[in-house]
């Protein structure tokens, strides 16, 4: 990973010959595209017309030029446990992973539930450098559930939305309450979407599986059942809310029916619910599988898949939750829920839902830019000459294995050890800077440098 230069900085920037797709628009052709000043300047024919000495060209022939990507459900763990993920940390593997935001959740320890804790990561983030850090903050004070916070002042601070993940908002009147005064700023109620008393004590999805495994099971409707709550209150206050990691069959149909009802409400899941289900830990009994809410069963993942098609699931996000060793390897119902997601979403996404014919290339990126960046309000999305300039360069050819020894993050919790994906970004570029090179990049970049040096020898 290497950041540009300042001379680099301060010069333009062409890709050229690559193939654009920008699911804003419906474009999808190969052409050039120009950056200057941090924006998209043109798309087109360019190459002629580009002055090449205050322009940078990078061939981008075969590959895949696309609005940059956002993950908007992580964990960074910063402050409080820092061993397990950092903000710098977290930043290195957003970038390997072709993210060009990022946005983490408030439950550190201490939350991030008030000004102080909202500067402190958007400044952290801007002193690395690296991907966009758009905190998440807290809708009630210490994540308890019991006082709301100072929302106008975390917004001010610099908060894209608030949420308690992690746990969910058990109060109905102060779930009203924080959509309310959520709309007054215009920034959505992210709802962590579970019943703490239908999911008390359990370890995965409650089913078949769970019984042969004598495992406490958590049935899906502890998160339907909290689903439903949302979109009434949605519906009542008339404001934005975003339901996170959607797992279940009738969550999907419960969204369907209130976005056809005129509800605001989007959603988001993530790559396991999309392709592992409960049998996955009878297989396996691995510790990395153990999330929530839980992996459940193959129709669950159908359901999912079929709301990603339709829009009903707006967001793939990765819901990247790092843990220690020491705290994976121990017997199932003792590990903590959570696995990292960053550096293998979009190879998933790609690998199961694109080249296994589920998704277009565009509904995909789509998922991965565009609907994120509309959940939350933001700028990105779309290559629109004038947009800024985040862009994820992809190689969707690329075949490589998971292995989490080579990864970026802190933490090693990942249950896609192994598996052979197809597509892998090959450039990360932020605000109109080049923040991240792959090896294969730049190993196919030196060895080109070398043969024109040869010819010219």
């Amino acid at each position: 990973m290497r950041e540009m230069n300042t001379e680099k900085r301060t010069k333009g920037l062409l890709l050229k010959g690559g193939r654009i797709v920008d699911p804003a628009t419906g474009r999808d052709e190969v052409a050039d595209l120009l950056i200057e000043a941090g924006r998209v300047k043109d798309v087109g024919k360019l190459s002629a017309a580009v002055d090449s000495d205050r322009c940078e060209m990078i061939d981008v022939t075969g590959l895949v030029v696309a609005p940059g990507l956002i993950d908007m459900h992580v964990h960074l763990r910063e402050p409080g446990r820092e061993d397990e993920e950092t903000i710098e940390s977290g930043s290195h593997a957003a970038v390997k992973g072709g993210l060009t935001a990022v946005v983490p959740m408030a439950n550190t320890n201490p939350p991030t539930d008030d000004q102080t804790a909202v500067r402190f990561v958007r400044e952290r983030g801007r002193e690395v450098g690296l991907t966009r850090i758009l905190p998440v903050a807290a809708v009630t004070k210490q994540q308890e559930g019991k006082e709301l916070t100072e929302i106008a002042e975390l917004v001010d601070a610099g908060a894209v939305a608030i949420s308690d993940d992690g746990v969910p908002v058990r109060s109905a009147e102060l779930m009203r309450r924080a959509l309310e005064y959520a709309k007054m700023f215009g920034i959505p109620v992210i709802s962590h979407a579970e019943d703490p008393d239908l999911s008390a004590d359990g370890q995965m999805h409650e089913g078949l599986v769970s019984t042969s495994l004598g495992l406490h099971g958590i049935p899906a409707a502890a998160e339907e059942s909290m689903v439903s709550r949302d979109l009434i209150l949605a519906r009542l206050t008339g404001s934005h809310v975003h339901i996170a990691h959607v797992s279940a069959k009738g969550s999907v149909e419960l969204i369907r029916g209130a976005k056809a009802q005129g509800v605001r409400v989007t959603a988001e899941t993530a790559p396991h619910y999309c392709t592992l289900t409960d049998e996955s830990i009878a297989e396996t009994f691995d510790t990395n599988l153990k999330v929530n809410p839980p992996l459940r069963t193959q129709e669950d993942v159908q359901a999912v898949i079929k709301g990603l098609v339709d829009g009903t699931l707006d967001v793939i996000a990765s819901d990247h939750a790092p843990h220690s060793i020491a705290e994976k390897e121990v017997e199932f119902p003792a590990a903590p829920c959570g696995m990292i997601g960053m550096e293998t979403m979009l190879g998933i996404v790609l690998t199961k839902l694109v080249h296994g014919g589920h998704l277009s290339l565009s509904q995909a990126l789509a998922r991965l830019s565009l609907g994120p960046a509309s959940a939350l309000g933001i700028e990105g999305g779309t290559l629109e000459p004038g947009s800024p300039a985040h862009l994820t360069i992809i190689d969707l050819g690329k075949e490589w294995v998971v292995d989490p020894s080579t990864f970026a993050s802190k933490s090693r919790n990942c249950p896609f050890t192994g598996w052979r994906l197809t597509g892998l970004p090959m450039l990360t570029i932020v605000d109109g800077r080049v923040v991240y090179t792959s090896p294969d990049r730049e190993a196919r970049g030196q060895r080109a440098k070398a043969r024109a040096s040869a010819k010219n020898r």
